[in-house]
């Protein structure tokens, strides 16, 4: 009896022990389905954050693209990304890196087509510059060639000139806009107070047709102060001076 007491406890022992084990390795089984389910769950949501980052990403690199650069391939990538919750986490991360290469390539891209453009700006406002610079020189060079051009009073003026004299000072203007005054009427009519042409212009100023100067008095046939008044009053109103209507003749050849 107290043999077979022996093997019994044995028996039992030994069965005791193997039901622990099998709790230990249920349980560690259990353990491990929890820590794959954790791990799952981070994945996944490392996967739906760099997705968000690299569609927020693209989109601003396909809109900065506009009219600059080709994001045909950041567009069909991105395309394949949209569907990132539908997709395993390994795929999400595949097409995350395919999108960001495409996109550092087209902002290379962009930022070339930048470069380019503000280079040929640059070009075009020289060029603009340069041909201002040019047109204002040529017109300072013009207005030089106008002013040396333009003659001087004469030393012993005739009746007729030293009447217009007193009146074109008394306007404010001085002896060179004398000197043109005398030059343009020296072509005109030589100073003539009879002097005609076949158009109808008349008298020392020319006007066209003289019968203009009655506005300045009624003795406009024979009196040279008031074909004086009259030509110094046309000159001003359209001309601004003397040497206005002078430049004006000069380049076309009447006034």
């Amino acid at each position: 009896m107290v043999g077979t007491g022996f093997v019994v406890q044995g028996a039992v022992a030994a069965q005791n022990d193997r039901v622990a084990e099998t709790r230990a390795l249920a349980d560690a089984a259990n353990m491990d389905v929890q820590q794959l389910d954790a791990h799952g769950g981070i994945l996944e949501a490392r996967a739906v954050k760099q997705a968000e980052d690299a569609l927020a990403g693209a989109g601003d690199t396909i809109a900065a693209a506009q009219g600059k650069a080709d994001a045909t391939a950041l567009a069909a990538s991105v395309a394949a990304l949209d569907d990132y919750e539908l997709l395993a986490p390994e795929r999400v991360f595949a097409l995350v890196d395919s999108t960001m290469v495409h996109a550092e390539s087209v902002r290379g891209a962009v930022a070339e087509a930048d470069r380019v453009a503000a280079e040929q700006a640059a070009a075009a406002a020289a060029a603009k510059a340069a041909a201002e610079a040019a047109a204002a020189a040529a017109a300072e060079e013009s207005s030089s060639s106008s002013s040396s051009s333009r003659p001087g009073a004469p030393a012993n003026p005739s009746a007729a000139q030293a009447i217009a004299r007193d009146m074109l000072l008394a306007r404010g203007w001085g002896d060179d806009q004398f000197g043109c005054l005398v030059e343009l009427w020296n072509h005109e009519s030589g100073w003539n107070v009879y002097a005609s042409n076949p158009s109808g212009a008349y008298g020392i100023p020319q006007a066209l047709p003289g019968s203009k100067m009655a506005t300045a008095g009624a003795d406009w046939q024979t009196n040279p102060a008031t074909q004086i008044s009259w030509g110094l009053g046309y000159i001003s109103g359209r001309y601004g001076t003397p040497c206005g209507a002078w430049d004006t003749f000069n380049s076309q050849g009447w006034y």
